[in-house]
Formats: C-alpha cells, sequence, structure tokens
C-alpha cells in the first residue's frame, strides 16, 4: 500500500470516528447538561440529580433489580445455548438452520405480542412461584436469544471444534472439561460479545416489565420523570455510561487477541489440548 493511499485511508478512519462519535458524544453531553441545571436558568450549576439517584428508594431498588436480572439472564444465556450449540455442531450438524430458525422467532414476533403471549403464564409464576421481578429473566432470555445466538455462532464458526474436541476426548476428557478448558478460552471474545448483548438489551427493556406490571430501570425513569426530569436524565446518562464501559472492557479483550493470526491461533488452540492432554495423563498415572 503506498504512503499517500494510507494517509487517505488514516484519515477517512479519523472522520468516521470523529463524526460517529459526535453522534454519540454529543447527546449524552446535553443530557449531563440538563440533569446539572438548577431550578432556573441563572441558578448555580450543581449535581442534586446525581445525588437523588442514590436517596431515591425506587431508583435504587429498581437499578439493584435491574443488574440482578441482567446477570441472571446472561448466565442462564450462556449455560443454555452455548452448550447447545457445541453439541449441535458436533451430533447433529444438520439441525443448525433448524435450530438458527428457532433462536431468531423472537426477532420477527413484536414485543407487544410477545408480552400478551406470557401474561397467562406471569399470572401463573405470580400465584404459584414467586411474585419477584427476577422471574422476568425468563423473558428476557427469550429477547436475548436472536443476539446471543448470532455472537456465539460466529464464536465457534472461528475455531476447529470438532478437531479439539475430539482431541480432548481421546485423552479421557469429559463434556464438562471440554466445555471449560477447550471451548470457552478459545472463543472468550464471542461469550464477551454475546454477554455484552444481552447485558444491555436487559438494562434498555421497557416493555415487558411496563405491561407485567414490574418496574425495572427503565420503568423507573419514566415514573421518575414525571416528577424530576433531571433525576431521570441522570440515571439514563449513567446507564449509557456503564454500557460504554463493558463496551470498552470488551474492546481491550479484543485487542490483546487481534494481534494473533489464524496459524498461530491454531497453534495457540492445539498447544491448550496438548497441555490438558499432559494434565490429564499425569492424573491417569
Amino acid at each position: 500500500m503506498s504512503r499517500q493511499r494510507r494517509r487517505r485511508l488514516q484519515l477517512f478512519r479519523a472522520a468516521v470516528f470523529i463524526v460517529m462519535g459526535a453522534f454519540f458524544l454529543i447527546p449524552i453531553g446535553s443530557m449531563f447538561e440538563f440533569s446539572t441545571r438548577g431550578n432556573s436558568l441563572t441558578a448555580p450549576r450543581n449535581l442534586d440529580a446525581w445525588q437523588n439517584i442514590v436517596k431515591t428508594p425506587e431508583l435504587a431498588d429498581a437499578i439493584t433489580a435491574s443488574l440482578e436480572l441482567a446477570a441472571i439472564t446472561t448466565i442462564a444465556m450462556l449455560v443454555l445455548l452455548l452448550p447447545t450449540l457445541v453439541w449441535v455442531r458436533l451430533r447433529f450438524p444438520g439441525l443448525k438452520r433448524v435450530m438458527e430458525f428457532i433462536c431468531l422467532i423472537p426477532l420477527t414476533v413484536p414485543a407487544i405480542a410477545l408480552v400478551v403471549g406470557m401474561v397467562p403464564i406471569y399470572r401463573w409464576l405470580n400465584i404459584n412461584l414467586s411474585d419477584s421481578i427476577l422471574t422476568l429473566a425468563f423473558a428476557y432470555l427469550i429477547l436475548v436469544l436472536p443476539y446471543a445466538f448470532r455472537a456465539l455462532d460466529a464464536g465457534l464458526s472461528a475455531i476447529d471444534l470438532k478437531t479439539l474436541s475430539e482431541a480432548a476426548r481421546s485423552l479421557g476428557a469429559g463434556w464438562v472439561t471440554v466445555m471449560l478448558r477447550v471451548v470457552v478460552p478459545n472463543m472468550s471474545t464471542a461469550i464477551l460479545n454475546a454477554s455484552l448483548l444481552a447485558v444491555a438489551l436487559v438494562l434498555g427493556e421497557f416493555t415487558f416489565a411496563n405491561l407485567l406490571a414490574y418496574e425495572n430501570l427503565q420503568v423507573a425513569i419514566n415514573y421518575v420523570g414525571l416528577v424530576d426530569a433531571g433525576t431521570s436524565i441522570a440515571v439514563a446518562v449513567a446507564s449509557l455510561v456503564f454500557a460504554f464501559a463493558l463496551l470498552m472492557i470488551l474492546s481491550f479483550f479484543g485487542r490483546r487477541q487481534a494481534p494473533m493470526a489464524k496459524a498461530e491461533e491454531a497453534d495457540f488452540q492445539l498447544s491448550q489440548t496438548v497441555g490438558l492432554s499432559g494434565g490429564l495423563i499425569g492424573r491417569a498415572r
């Protein structure tokens, strides 16, 4: 690549970065500016709206519930979807299209229709099991499936799953060991992608919680906004900053693995399998 073409590419990247950064940061900055206003335009700036986040019990409880829902949904999604994808790829590769179709169905059904269909289920859950807001994790798990499936499927496609699993199994490793010491380390970026999507969806979900009469973060922001717009905007900014921090963490892990070439990545995967085999042989002896 010539030096002039490289400079043009760098200028194009810088321009795209500046435009997209302004597209996201200007609204967030405006929201932060609004949340620091006083009761009038001439009043001094203050952080009363941000302090009200902690002082308002409804907001504190809603934030805690949303974070718990995000953790439960993410863990349930990984436990349910990742082993199933591995099992389908290894044992029944012909069912991949069927599984993809099932996981993508929530995208074709409007959220309001899903809520209407789940109302009888949640009525039964409230009467017979629990009326806790944490039961929303079942509904959120369905909403997360299409996005998590794409992320995990791309990660599995990037590794030689069959060779790695057969090598580990031939050396005496159980399926739990294969999942934890072979599959998960070789697709950590895909797992982080799926987890970030799950957390972002749960923190931003409003329709299910509102129509099912639960109070999560977005519902609490809506209620607080009726009486104190500054506090509701402050909570919205805080949730956006939290999601941005997660994205930066994901980018950090992604950059650590990006310089690895495909051949080196294959050698790395095989070396992990060899190390696993050595440990298993040592235990057998």
